[in-house]
């Protein structure tokens, strides 16, 4: 039996009125429909007579002739939806027991009751359509205010990078030539300094030559028992310290050795004791008085070491004196100099910090009309059961635990990863801390329109892989004009 349906339309529409359709055909599907003519398969594959459309049997091999039935499991029924939004769904679940249209004309034969809800469906999806708008719109605004201040901030960096790299041509040449002028006055600063120096070293050699003496003519009395004024082979071989092969006792070879004399002397007078003997036994000479008190195996405090030579402070333990109003006045120069140099060398460097802090602004990409650049600089938070998030706009993604505990950077900058068809739809964070045993951190950052700039939701899709959502005023776009309702009353 064939089935059609004709709309209330064609109570207004005499056209209309000489075209009905079967179930299950839209209106502008009707004029394939026609009763008086053999039915075309929409894919051109075949004709059939008219009277098999909807009789339940599937002609077409692309189930067009049963739009209204489910004989075939590849065709198309047309939900009407009045006062919604009209749907096509598989002929397959017509008369399935299940409401698919919200008219419920995909039931037609009545197996279950099926409620119109279309009315309320289209009421509450122009509602969210108004709120959406409403949000595009209000959001939009504020992104046209972010567009003129991004605008505005990278004209000014510009004109401020112009300014800095003028000046940095002015303070390269101001650095060079307070250079020059340091090095000019640091030859005679050098040169009166090194003199000073030189003769305060004199001076502490000298004394310490004038120690060196005492303590050797002291060791030549002590060594000189018999108060000869010589020391001699019975009197060296005394001191166990000239054993050189540790068998107890100093034999004559042993003390000619220390004594630096041949087998035709036998002893040496103070002149050659201090010229050849002391140099080498100045290290480890102990007197007796030092071998009774402190035994063979301690040493002498130095302070008594002084003490016993008459000595109270030795050349190398003074201070040396000031240096003369003459070299003191170069030094004043230099100093100043290497001051006025020091000045112009952080300036520099200064300046050419800054410009690099420009450069890379300058370089990213904040959109068509520098509509994120709001986000540059800026961090928002998000915090879940465990972790808290936090994303620093076109810097870096980290996440550290709500118990405590340090922080952990998931991502840095990376690019825009986007569609080909929108670039802006995505940002990426890439080469965070690595996994242990796995890949770096990476973030991807999906964004959508929003009335503030926040954080919304984060995820790990993968491992070490994570999602956040974020919602900006950057996002959103321009609504379009209030269009007529796009629901209908097709019957």
């Amino acid at each position: 039996m064939l089935v059609f349906v004709f709309t209330a339309l064609s109570l207004l529409s005499p056209c209309l009125a000489t075209i009905p359709r079967p179930r299950g055909v839209a209106i502008s599907m009707a004029s394939f429909y026609k009763p008086d003519v053999p039915f075309q398969c929409l894919d051109g594959s075949k004709q059939v007579p008219f009277e098999y459309v909807n009789d339940d049997y599937c002609d077409c091999p692309d189930g067009s002739d049963e739009p209204g039935t489910s004989a075939c499991t590849n065709g198309k029924f047309h939900c009407t939806n009045a006062g919604y939004r009209p749907i096509n769904i598989l002929s397959s679940r017509v008369n399935d027991g299940i409401c698919d249209c919200c008219d419920g004309s995909d039931e037609w034969e009545g197996n279950i009751e099926c409620v119109n809800n279309c009315k309320e469906l289209g009421r509450k999806m122009r509602e969210d359509r108004e709120k959406q708008m409403q949000l595009q719109d209000s959001g939009y605004k504020v992104k046209l205010q972010y567009m003129e201040e991004g605008k505005k901030r990278r004209a000014e960096k510009r004109a401020e990078m112009e300014t800095l790299e003028q000046s940095k041509v002015e303070l390269e040449a101001l650095k060079n030539e307070v250079e020059a002028r340091k090095i000019e006055v640091e030859g005679p600063e050098k040169e009166a300094k090194e003199k000073h120096e030189q003769a305060w070293k004199e001076v502490q050699e000298a004394k310490k030559a004038e120690l060196d003496k005492i303590k050797a003519e002291t060791a030549f009395y002590e060594m000189d028992e018999n108060k000869d004024n010589r020391v001699d082979l019975v009197e060296i071989k005394a001191h166990a310290q000239f054993d050189v092969d540790n068998n107890g006792e100093v034999c004559d070879s042993e003390a000619r050795e220390h004594l630096e004399i041949g087998e035709e002397a036998d002893h040496v007078d103070l002149e050659h004791f201090m010229e050849k003997v002391w140099p080498n036994i100045r290290d480890f000479y102990k007197s007796p008085a030092e071998q009774e008190d402190k035994g063979d195996n301690q040493e002498i405090e130095p302070k008594e070491e002084e003490n016993r030579v008459g000595e109270n402070k030795t050349g190398e333990e003074e201070a040396m004196p000031e240096y003369d109003d003459e070299t003191k006045q170069l030094i004043a120069v230099a100093d100043a100099a290497r001051k006025q140099f020091t000045d112009a060398d952080n300036a520099l460097r200064d300046a050419e910090n800054a410009i690099r802090d420009l450069q890379n602004y300058l370089n990213l990409d904040y959109g068509p009309n520098e509509e994120f650049s709001a986000l540059k600089g800026n961090c928002y938070e998000y915090t879940d059961r465990e972790y808290t998030y936090k994303l620093c706009g076109f810097e870096k993604a980290t996440q550290r635990p709500k118990a405590g505990g340090s922080e952990t950077t998931l991502g840095n900058w990376g690019k825009w990863e986007g569609t080909p068809e929108d670039k802006y739809a995505a940002q990426k964070y890439e080469n965070g801390q690595s996994c242990w045993n796995g890949p770096n951190r990476s973030v991807k950052v999906n964004m959508k329109c929003g009335l503030e700039n926040k954080v919304t939701g984060t995820s790990e899709p993968s491992r070490c892989e994570y999602a956040f959502d974020f919602e900006t005023p950057a996002r959103c776009t321009e609504p379009p004009a209030r269009a007529s309702d796009d629901t209908h009353d097709e019957l």
